[in-house]
């Protein structure tokens, strides 16, 4: 099967459609830490996310990005998914991980999730866009939350 990657974007952070609240379900803030790499490994496995086959030295170099922000989706006090974004140039900020691990996903957890992480990349100061990439190995999901959750196509500029 051949990947196809899907660019989304939000542009005014009123354009985020909050999921209904699920009880239990928060976020937290967290340092660059092993326990990312555990939970991209975990997470994006199943997905073939490149992340899941990063080498020693590219984690390294992951964490080390000092302006990269991690969270972690929790369901009732237990580590349920990862996330994490970063500012870049234009005031973008872009959410770079987002994902459950396998044994909280179709529990109805997803949606509100994302809605954390989405508002949570809001507040980055003078964020004026919140983008994000799928593709087709990601779970099948994955593009129908995003687009509910409000975020549109684009087209990267080469």
């Amino acid at each position: 099967m051949e990947e196809i990657v899907t660019q989304l974007e939000m542009t005014a952070a009123d354009q985020l459609n909050p999921a209904p609240p699920v009880d239990g379900v928060t976020l937290r803030a967290v340092e660059a830490s092993p326990l990312i790499r555990d939970l991209h490994v975990r997470i994006g496995t199943p997905y073939r996310w490149p992340s899941a086959e990063r080498t020693g030295d590219d984690w390294a170099r992951w964490l080390a990005e000092p302006h990269r922000r991690y969270r972690l989706v929790e369901y009732r006090g237990v580590v349920a998914g990862a996330a994490d974004f970063e500012p870049q140039a234009g005031d973008d900020v872009e959410i770079t991980t987002f994902g459950l691990l396998p044994e909280f996903v179709g529990k109805g957890l997803g949606g509100y999730a994302l809605t954390l992480v989405v508002a949570a990349a809001w507040t980055v100061p003078g964020a004026r866009r919140v983008w994000l990439h799928t593709s087709t190995l990601d779970h099948p999901n994955a593009l129908p939350n995003y687009l509910r959750r409000g975020f549109r196509g684009f087209t990267r500029s080469a």
